[in-house]
């Protein structure tokens, strides 16, 4: 490829019929150069047309000067605004706006190199990872309990008006029950039910709920958490909660709290463990079916009995209940209460919590 201005004058010489030695020497070429160019087709190209603009260099800024100075003060202090770098290039003589100066600022200052976050895969019946999302719905705030097991993705999922741990135990004997096992870990992120300090940053040790690492020894798991802010590290429960929100919740509308639970558990069975998980590359039902439900843990031969959390809330028609029963038996003696269960227990059971109360106060 030779220049405009020359295979112009070529062809315009060809024209008058100019011989290619005469040519050659016209364009102060040699013959073999003038027969390429025919020979490569040099003037099939369309030489009408004007020559191709040339494009202009970077336009020269009032910055220029001083790039070596913010490159120089970026090295050293990453953190420097845009604002006391300008009064630093306006003391060696910058003249010109911040617009231009927090542009380049932008572009130049360098960019910390993100952690890289391992994936770990673990074998089956192994671990569960568990976790809340807050979901807001037009008759009030509720609260989806995740619980995902690490090897096969099968998902189980519930929604709680609360988010406390008798709703993270009950929640967790639900799903242990639909998983037909107990998995060998939990992992949770700084949850206020299940840790109560995270000293490892430190050096220290992860402070478990006293409450909830009995529950944990009743149904035979270990409890693992989080370390505080590295919640990717439990991205196996992290993902299903964006993908709860985008598959189940958006676009969808719930009567209530009974048509909220109907419709979930539908899209789980149906939906969200009956899909081919975009890692695994397989069913989670069917994975957790061939390799993983045979891996998890016995159940428990009993739920778990609390000394410490206070029995759950009755509904409004039990209370009444309850209030009426009591106003009949103004004489003296038992009386049976509708839907009230006396549970009897050793006086062991009973120190035990004594000691207990000590150990909190």
């Amino acid at each position: 490829m030779y220049g405009w201005d020359t295979l112009v004058l070529l062809r315009h010489l060809l024209d008058e019929g100019l011989s290619k030695t005469a040519i050659a020497r016209r364009l102060g070429v040699s013959r073999r150069v003038i027969y390429h160019w025919l020979a490569t087709g040099q003037l099939d190209r369309d030489l009408a047309a004007p020559p191709p603009r040339r494009r202009p260099g970077p336009r020269r800024t009032k910055l220029d000067a001083f790039v070596p100075l913010i490159t120089v003060r970026l090295s050293d202090y990453p953190e420097l605004t845009a604002v006391r770098l300008l009064a630093e290039c306006r003391a060696a003589g910058y003249r010109g706006g911040i617009t231009q100066l927090r542009d380049y600022v932008a572009r130049a200052r360098p960019q910390p190199i993100p952690e890289p976050v391992l994936r770990f895969e673990t074998a089956p019946g192994h671990q569960a990872q568990v976790d809340f999302a807050e979901v807001k719905f037009p008759w009030g705030k509720r609260y989806a309990l995740l619980v995902v097991l690490g090897y096969s993705r099968l998902l189980w999922l519930r929604f709680y008006p609360r988010q406390t741990m008798q709703t993270v135990i009950g929640g967790l004997e639900a799903a242990f029950t639909v998983f037909g096992g107990v998995p060998a870990e939990c992992l949770f992120d700084q949850m206020k039910a299940v840790v109560v300090e995270d000293e490892r940053p430190g050096g220290g040790k992860l402070l478990e709920n006293p409450e909830f690492a009995r529950f944990a020894a009743h149904w035979g798991f270990r409890v693992r958490a989080c370390r505080p802010y590295r919640a990717k590290t439990k991205g196996k429960v992290e993902r299903p909660i964006r993908y709860l929100r985008q598959s189940f919740l958006y676009g969808r509308t719930f009567l209530g709290d009974g048509d909220l639970a109907a419709q979930a558990d539908t899209w789980v069975a149906d939906v969200a463990n009956a899909r081919v998980h975009r890692t695994t590359r397989e069913v989670p039902a069917e994975r957790f079916a061939r390799d993983e439900q045979a891996a998890l843990a016995p159940l428990a031969a009993r739920p778990y009995r609390s000394l410490v959390l206070p029995v759950e809330r009755r509904t409004a028609a039990v209370r009444a209940t309850v209030r009426a029963a009591s106003t009949a038996s103004s004489s003296p003696g038992s009386c049976a209460l509708p839907g009230v269960t006396v549970e009897r227990r050793a006086l062991a059971a009973y120190d035990a919590f004594t000691r207990l109360i000590e150990e909190v106060a």
